[in-house]
């Protein structure tokens, strides 16, 4: 099955909640949504008199994300509040409490959008700064919100290199901090799998190969995120036709767990990557081909609309899909009648 949706709430959406978001993403006959994550402030205080004994699912003035218990943080959403516990909590989320969670995941499944969450743009695992520590809690948060809405796919990218150190040292603390990452994510039981976005500018850790070389190091515990317009730009404008689409496909299947996540819109860009992102249709990079890949493979596949148009490029995007579906379907289907036409015109010779 390949899905069509936006990165965050359509742009024609009246509402601006994600309740709101997943609703019109279902009435525009799309079936995925990319939540974004910006980037959060998040601040601990003592529980309320009346909050000790309640469940993260139950703190109903803030969005309380993790218990701090012992210089230890817990994220069970079925742990009981201590007296003595301080609770973890960030001013501004996705929804207005943690338990609107259970509630948004229930209508995605319920309307059959597919949830993922994409963590801030600026992500920096590898200087080992308080940044990385900042950036580490970015991703094990976007894991207990996506886990909590029953969603597929946390999308983070890992580092940049600003010349401060070698960039073998940066690639070498990613891997570690992600390790560190995979270990939480086990030991917490998140179930929505760890994505590695491929990036689009050359000072940013992300090429197509070093998000696969991840994927091995880290053995199968993170899966390849493609994104084509930073590929596309990240790689001088090699997306062209679909064998191109195809190649990329082929490569990251095996590592997807059965289930490619991909990003797709127009890009502009330069010698050292990408500049901007645009709409589709004003990108040298065109879509058909990757229809025409999606339909020859057969995956299972996301597709995510990164545009500045969202669900219009999203809608764009999966209408050509359909055509091109037709298109093959018909073709096959006068083929067949030909091949059948043929043998029995030899069976009626002999």
């Amino acid at each position: 099955m390949i899905r069509f949706g936006p990165a965050g709430i359509p742009l024609s959406c009246k509402g601006r909640t994600l309740q709101d978001g997943i609703e019109d993403v279902h009435n525009l006959s799309l079936n995925a949504l990319e939540v974004q994550m910006v980037r959060p402030s998040a601040y601990t205080r003592p529980p309320e008199d009346e909050e000790v004994g309640l469940t993260l699912k139950d703190i109903s003035e803030d969005f309380v994300i993790e218990i701090l218990r012992d210089d230890e943080f817990i994220c069970d959403p079925d742990e009981p509040i201590e007296e003595d516990d301080d609770l973890f909590y960030m001013p501004s989320s996705v929804t207005d409490t943690f338990g609107e969670l259970f509630t948004v995941g229930r209508m995605a499944k319920r309307l059959d959008v597919n949830l993922s969450i994409h963590t801030p743009y600026y992500m920096d695992l590898g200087s080992n700064n308080d940044m990385t520590e900042l950036c580490l809690n970015s991703i094990r948060h976007a894991g207990i919100i996506l886990n909590a809405m029953g969603g597929d796919i946390v999308v983070t990218s890992a580092g940049i290199y600003d010349g401060s150190m070698p960039e073998e040292e940066v690639d070498d603390n990613i891997v570690n901090n992600l390790a560190f990452i995979v270990d939480w994510w086990k030991d917490n039981n998140i179930k929505p799998r760890l994505g590695i976005e491929v990036t689009g500018q050359q000072d940013v850790f992300g090429s197509l190969d070093q998000v696969l070389n991840l994927c091995d190091a880290l053995e199968g515990a993170v899966v390849p995120v493609v994104n084509f317009a930073h590929h596309h730009a990240r790689t001088g404008g090699t997306l062209l036709d679909v064998d191109d689409f195809l190649n990329i496909l082929e490569t990251v299947e095996p590592y997807s767990n059965g289930r490619i996540h991909t990003a797709f819109t127009g890009v502009d860009y330069n010698e050292n990557g990408e500049r901007r992102q645009m709409p589709i249709k004003k990108g040298d990079m065109r879509f058909d081909p990757l229809a025409e890949a999606l339909i020859e493979m057969k995956p299972d596949a996301t597709v995510i609309s990164t545009s500045p148009l969202l669900e219009h490029d999203a809608m764009y995007m999966k209408i050509i899909y359909e055509r091109a579906l037709v298109k093959k379907v018909s073709r096959d289907m006068k083929e067949r009648k030909k091949a059948e036409a043929a043998a029995a015109a030899a069976a009626a010779g002999e």
